[in-house]
């Protein structure tokens, strides 16, 4: 429904607005929505963040599908820039241009560890975490898992936990709900949030130990602040990582 709805109204802003080109940034469904209106206008797409591969998300499929009706190409690192080669685009209209979210790290000022304390009114512990899981969309057990997730959490002494809340793809309401009754029941240990936000969700970053779940910030931003990140499971499989990445199956022990 939400496509449909996206695909409406923006072919109506297209109608209105009469666009040169439009310029989409990853893999999102509402997105594809968005292109393939641009498609039946005629109007030239260019797309950041191609080629890439996330195996464990339809998302995957859904960025090569964006690619193929996009004109131009802005990928983050040469090995995905011969990947949309590879899909058959021109290479005369790909080009590497590295990951935009990592230039933002650079352009803003971020809160300091105290301030984002008071900003968001916890009181972080020894050792922090900031926990980012989504559903597994090509899985049907993401609520199974994410339980193995809180679990594990639920062992650890002297740690505060920052969740936020899943994406809007199909099963996150099943684990928001798990996100409210955990943090009911250790509300000295753990807060969540629907949004951080961007700079706030930078902060957090830099101000806890770890990362965990899995989120591509896990993958493509928190190396750049020399965090570790636990990527939980085989949604971002597929994905180039850095040394800092600990690959780990959504599971109590492992975890």
């Amino acid at each position: 429904k939400s496509m449909g709805l996206v695909q409406l109204s923006i072919g109506e802003a297209f109608d209105e607005l009469k666009p040169d080109i439009i310029v989409v940034i990853g893999d999102r469904f509402e997105i594809l929505a968005a292109v393939s209106s641009a498609l039946v206008f005629n109007i030239p797409v260019a797309h950041f963040s191609g080629g890439e591969i996330t195996e464990g998300a339809i998302d995957d499929s859904i960025r090569h599908a964006i690619t193929k009706m996009s004109h131009i190409h802005f990928t983050a690192i040469e090995d995905y820039r011969q990947r949309v080669i590879q899909l058959g685009e021109n290479p005369q209209s790909v080009f590497t241009v590295g990951e935009l979210g990592l230039d933002k790290i650079n352009s803003i000022e971020l809160l300091s560890r105290e301030e984002l304390e008071e900003n968001l009114g916890i009181q972080f512990k020894t050792r922090n975490i900031l926990l980012a899981y989504h559903p597994v969309t090509i899985e049907e057990e993401s609520g199974k898992k994410f339980a193995e997730i809180l679990a594990a959490i639920e062992t650890l002494k002297d740690t505060f936990t920052l969740i936020t809340y899943p994406n809007a793809d199909a099963g996150g309401r099943e684990i928001i709900k798990m996100i409210d009754d955990f943090v009911e029941s250790h509300k000295d240990s753990c807060r969540s949030f629907k949004s951080l936000g961007h700079k706030r969700f930078l902060s957090a970053i830099q101000a806890v130990d770890v990362v965990m779940g899995n989120s591509s910030a896990g993958i493509v931003e928190v190396p750049s602040f020399c965090k570790a990140t636990i990527n939980l499971g085989n949604r971002q499989e597929g994905r180039i990582q850095a040394s800092s990445t600990i690959n780990c199956a959504e599971n109590k022990n492992e975890i």
